[in-house]
């Protein structure tokens, strides 16, 4: 015998968010170049998408809903902060926070300066497709943008970052950082062909 209350109930997607906040924080610190920054863009998108939990659709893609939002706070917040002052040499920014030691023959340090010297644009698709893994066609949807774009997008970034960071050997095979080498090698860590 069935009782009503005896049914399963929904499942909240809120209870979904919290299992993506490290892929969350990882993009905004790419979007923003900046441990600070990229935590008020994630706790500003959680805020977001929290109060429009409602329009989210059951059965997609929550990781992808919350970088849609991530990604449209970062560009919105943008356009405001060109009114406002900036920090522009980070001098009170690096006071901040210190950037964690790595021990790969390319220093984390090295690869920041030459990432944040790429257009947003090309960060945002590396960010996507080469460090979080989303497809070509998954990235242009979140981007809202064609395939082609997120494609010529992430292999102008990576070419550029190729050259900023010139190895002498021109391979990243022994670095030991395995989504820096995979934003560099196309996805592929070892920097070997599959």
């Amino acid at each position: 015998m069935t009782r009503k209350n005896d049914r399963p109930r929904a499942v909240d997607p809120r209870d979904e968010i919290v299992d993506h906040l490290g892929p969350m924080r990882a993009f905004a610190l790419s979007l923003t170049g900046n441990h600070a920054e990229a935590d008020d863009l994630v706790q500003e998108a959680l805020v977001k998408a929290w109060k429009n939990i409602s329009q989210f659709e059951a059965g997609t893609n929550m990781q992808a809903w919350l970088f849609t939002i991530l990604r449209n706070t970062f560009y919105s917040s943008r356009r405001k902060s060109k009114r406002e002052v900036a920090d522009p040499d980070d001098h009170f920014a690096g006071t901040l926070a210190e950037k964690p030691a790595h021990d790969g023959r390319l220093q984390m340090n090295e690869f920041m300066v030459a990432f944040n010297t790429l257009p947003a644009t090309q960060r945002e698709a590396l960010a996507l497709v080469g460090a979080s893994g989303y497809s070509y066609e998954e990235a242009a949807e979140m981007c809202g943008v064609a395939v082609g774009t997120i494609k010529s997008r992430t292999n102008r970034g990576r070419a550029r970052l190729v050259e900023l960071l010139s190895p002498d050997d021109g391979s990243y095979q022994d670095m030991t950082d395995q989504v820096t080498a995979a934003v560099v090698n196309a996805g592929n860590p070892t920097g070997r062909a599959s």
